[in-house]
């Protein structure tokens, strides 16, 4: 990555602002109001994230890091040489240090995440730290096809990266295709690298994502900051307040803001309306067993040849070799 290079961008932000707009109308239209998680990742968002993944609740992460130094050797012999890492919502890229250090003669490292801004401060970070290895990031939506850049190496494979299970802010529908656009963008004899979390004692979950600190609160409230910085919406923080709570029927943990009052809000020409206690859902965390993400894995044309937990099987990182 060259210094004060921007990162490659797929083309079409407009087109996403556009999309991004009607989305929020349609969301807060709906009989449930909700908003895509994808709008939590500006630069505070993805700030405020990192700082969650380093709370004593949130047990994901260092889950997740046990099961990568653990096994990173074993993974990186299954990704073999010369391949290129695509990584969807690349975020900090902490985890993808540990794969870094591993790889053999990694013809590139692709880092993908729609908060443009980070990503670049991020791509830049491991550029610095890893000299020898091509950064070419990329600023898209990746739940829809984007165009990979071209590296200086022909790689002998697309490897797509997608930790942190990120994979259970989508419905299981939205999550199968997500999969077939990572089948996509993995290409022939390509593969898959993925971190879900497992199903477990709703108090252990609803805990991870009601901190005592307040910092998950804040990066809720943040989505309607956001609104109202890129959007000119009216949102009146004060007027909500973060909740989660275990669905079990559903298998997820659902983010809610909660309106305090009643109270109207414009956002791009429209007016809602809130009831007091009337919420916005803000993300769904789906939680999956070993067999259920086998079996969408496999609709979406992928074969899961390795899954590794934690000690405590809180959490799964997962090799999916296209097929």
């Amino acid at each position: 990555m060259a210094a004060g290079a921007p990162p490659a961008d797929d083309g079409r932000t407009e087109d996403r602002r556009s999309g991004d707009l009607a989305q929020i109308i349609e969301g807060l239209g709906a009989p449930q109001k909700w908003l895509s998680p994808k709008f939590f990742y500006d630069g505070r968002g993805s700030a405020l994230f990192d700082r969650i993944t380093r709370l004593p609740e949130y047990y994901l992460t260092r889950a997740e890091l046990s099961i990568m130094h653990a096994h990173v050797r074993e993974i990186a012999e299954l990704v073999g040489p010369q391949a290129s890492l695509i990584e969807f919502g690349s975020g900090s890229s902490t985890k993808t240090r540990i794969l870094l250090k591993e790889l053999d003669r990694l013809a590139a490292y692709v880092p993908v995440d729609i908060s443009r801004e980070h990503l670049y401060a991020a791509a830049e970070k491991i550029a610095a730290e890893f000299p020898h290895i091509e950064v070419l990031p990329v600023a898209a939506d990746f739940t829809r096809p984007f165009r990979l850049p071209q590296p200086k190496v022909m790689p002998l494979r697309n490897v797509v990266y997608f930790p942190g299970s990120t994979i259970g802010n989508f419905t299981p529908e939205a999550a199968l295709d997500l999969l077939r656009v990572m089948h996509h963008e993995a290409g022939e004899d390509g593969a898959l690298l993925i971190g879900v979390d497992l199903k477990k004692d709703r108090v252990v979950l609803e805990r991870a994502y009601n901190d005592a600190a307040g910092v998950t609160a804040a990066f809720n409230l943040n989505v309607l900051e956001r609104l109202n910085r890129e959007f000119g919406a009216t949102f009146d923080l004060r007027a909500f307040a973060h909740r989660a709570v275990y669905v079990e029927e559903h298998g997820r943990i659902e983010m809610h803001l909660v309106s305090l009052r009643e109270q109207s809000v414009e956002v791009g020409g429209e007016t809602f309306r809130f009831r007091e206690g009337e919420t916005i859902r803000t993300e769904c965390s789906y939680k999956y067993t070993p067999e259920e993400f086998r079996a969408m894995a496999e609709r979406a044309g992928f074969a899961v040849h390795t899954a590794w937990t934690d000690d405590r099987r809180y959490f799964s990182v997962q090799y999916c070799r296209r097929v």
